[in-house]
């Protein structure tokens, strides 16, 4: 049952939700922004995009791709705790779906489900949330992506002198009218059944290109 003090504060989040995914908007189609994508079949809005996918990209980047890829049937994969609340509640006003969970604390089941019943869809992971450490990839993602037998797409997101929130990711906030760039890395398909050794070669294989192509396009 949820308190008193906790419905009272969830009242008040949901429309500052709003508000800051209503100035988001503007906020980001203001930016100068472009996506690289390197293997033509990685980004859902062209028409070369090669189907569901598992999309990855540091938490304190989940802004833009929220902003920019609306509308396309994502899903994407948010914290159980009530912090990520906003985050979900913005998600779905940009046209996402979402699944409350994470690739390794009670998510996989949840996802499972709603992978049955929307097959077609493709999500979008931050694997160094909710709770960090700081990009640090967790081994969940990757045990996901064998399990679901979904590829996973890399993705780089670089801000010119972004504002960093006091945060346990130092959230990044775009300046307006900055520069943002995100680099779509090429389809990664993980083996089922991996054990530990080739789970962590995996995990650390993944946690590299995602630090490359972000340092190549910062």
């Amino acid at each position: 049952m949820i308190s008193n003090k906790a419905a009272t504060e969830k009242a008040l989040l949901r429309p500052i939700a709003y508000l800051f995914g209503a100035t988001l908007k503007p906020w980001v189609r203001n930016l100068d922004a472009r996506v690289a994508d390197y293997s033509q079949d990685t980004d859902p809005a062209t028409i070369g995009y090669g189907g569901p996918a598992i999309f990855l990209l540091w938490h304190e980047y989940i802004l833009l791709p929220v902003a920019e890829r609306r509308n396309l049937g994502i899903t994407l994969l948010i914290g159980p705790h009530r912090d990520a609340d906003w985050l979900d509640w913005i998600a779905r006003d940009f046209g996402f779906n979402t699944v409350r969970g994470s690739s390794t604390k009670g998510g996989i089941k949840a996802i499972l489900q709603f992978r049955k019943e929307h097959p077609s869809t493709s999500l979008v992971v931050t694997p160094d949330g909710p709770k960090g450490p700081r990009r640090v990839l967790s081994p969940g993602c990757i045990q996901l992506s064998g399990l679901l037998q979904m590829p996973v797409i890399p993705v780089g997101i670089g801000f010119h002198r972004p504002i960093r929130a006091k945060t346990w990711d130092n959230f990044a906030i775009p300046r307006p009218g900055s520069r943002a760039r995100v680099v779509l890395g090429d389809r990664i398909q993980i083996p089922r059944g991996l054990n530990e050794t080739q789970l962590e070669a995996h995990r650390l294989w993944i946690e590299e290109i995602l630090h490359q192509i972000g340092r190549a396009h910062v």
